[in-house]
């Protein structure tokens, strides 16, 4: 995709966007698509679309099965599904509806996994159903369970091909992106804000902060006194070897920790082929370290000084080796496995990718759950939106479009002609 110019040329801007991941491109489709005269840029400091978390998950078109009942992640996800599902049918994105099982492997899960019913009914995920021991086998025959839960409407895309079509949309409609543009300062001006980067100044009336990965430190940047830090969870992966393929039809969860906004190691169909177990949640050293070995100073160095990571540590020490143990022992990672699918072994994997999670972290050392917003004066800080964010990005987006036309009184509100 094209760069921009900086704001000499541009002129001011209606609306800037940090930020060229699976949100932030969503929330500019819709801020165009509603708005066509608007003047509109997305800045990326890397050079292509999608390079980080949206390029970097599972593909997985959640269902809003897990989410606290009146949460933004609960109500955002299910209606996010279903206009995903739509985006893909009507755009030529591959996808399939392919169904998930979620299995308690012993009868102390069965608790939790029917807690996790109750919420998916009081979430409205349609036709989820309670199954036995017996019926998991007819869905998934290598699976092994007590009881289990049929949630048919999960599936699979792409979503680094979903961004990618964002941008062509934005495109298409007027508006802007450029890469390899980097943000290193904020400041105020009488008409909104000056956003300064890598490949000069651009002026812009309103400011969304959709940086994943950096949305905290670009909050700091404009003096957002914000009470959380983003933390970084590295998350790896196995793949099935084509032999074993076979084994997994769908998808394969477990009964998740409930202490944790994270769903255990799993296995997932990929909508290009083949499938992959995991991941794991370590913590990682570097915000965008997606080896065992990636670190960075400065990253290492917010983590440790923010206060909220050692009560977080504190609490939660003994998951974390474990987590640890899992990441550098196969063997641990397969006895994991072993308690979803006893049949596979060892030589049935292969090492796979990885991602790095964007998780806010309170200062109470609490993992931050549900979707965060803050706002300051001509922006607007997306500053907790992990997994379901890129299934929900069409909602989100409109969410965030909804929440700028209320907040800066643009009901009625004709734009300058580009």
């Amino acid at each position: 995709m094209p760069s921009v110019a900086g704001a000499n040329e541009l002129g001011s801007l209606d609306v800037l966007i940090i930020g060229a991941g699976i949100v932030g491109l969503a929330t500019a489709w819709k801020l165009v698509s509603q708005y066509p005269r608007l003047s509109l840029a997305v800045l990326d400091k890397e050079t292509k679309v999608a390079a980080h978390q949206t390029s970097h998950n599972s593909g997985v078109i959640h269902s809003g099965l897990y989410y606290k009942p009146g949460s933004l992640k609960a109500k955002l996800c299910v209606q996010g599904a279903a206009e995903m599902v739509r985006f893909c049918r009507e755009h030529g994105v591959p996808y399939q509806l392919c169904g998930k099982v979620v299995v308690a492997t012993s009868p102390a899960e069965i608790p939790a996994l029917e807690e996790l019913y109750r919420r998916g009914i009081a979430n409205g995920v349609p036709n989820l159903r309670m199954l036995t021991a017996e019926e998991i086998r007819e869905i998934e025959p290598h699976t092994a369970g007590v009881r289990g839960m049929h949630v048919p409407g999960t599936g699979i895309t792409d979503y680094g091909l979903v961004a990618e079509k964002y941008g062509e949309l934005i495109r298409a409609a007027g508006g802007e992106i450029a890469l390899a543009t980097e943000v290193v300062g904020l400041r105020q001006a009488d008409s909104g804000m000056i956003v300064q980067t890598t490949s000069g100044d651009f002026r812009a009336r309103l400011v969304v902060n959709c940086a994943g990965l950096h949305s905290d430190r670009v909050s700091r940047m404009a003096g957002a006194g914000l009470d959380l830090q983003i933390v970084p969870f590295r998350g790896e992966y196995y793949d099935i070897v084509p032999e074993k393929h076979s084994y997994v039809r769908g998808l394969i969860y477990p009964v998740p920790d409930p202490r944790f906004p994270f769903l255990g190691v799993h296995f997932t169909r990929r909508v290009a082929g083949g499938v992959e177990a995991g991941p794991n949640a370590v913590l990682a050293f570097k915000r965008e370290g997606y080896s065992k070995t990636s670190f960075a100073l400065d990253d290492a160095f917010d983590t440790a000084m923010f206060p909220g990571f050692w009560k977080m540590a504190a609490k939660n020490w003994r998951s974390a080796i474990d987590e640890y143990h899992r990441s550098w022992s196969k063997a641990a990672f397969v006895r994991a496995l072993q308690k979803l699918m006893p049949g596979l072994t060892s030589d049935d994997l292969k090492p796979g990718g990885s991602g790095v999670r964007a998780q806010a972290l309170g200062r109470d050392g609490k993992l931050i759950d549900d979707f965060r917003f803050v706002y300051t004066e001509k922006m607007i800080h997306v500053c907790n939106v992990p997994s379901p964010a890129a299934t929900a990005s069409l909602v989100i987006g409109q969410y965030i479009v909804d929440t700028i036309a209320e907040r800066e009184g643009w009901k009625g509100v004709a734009f300058a002609s580009k």
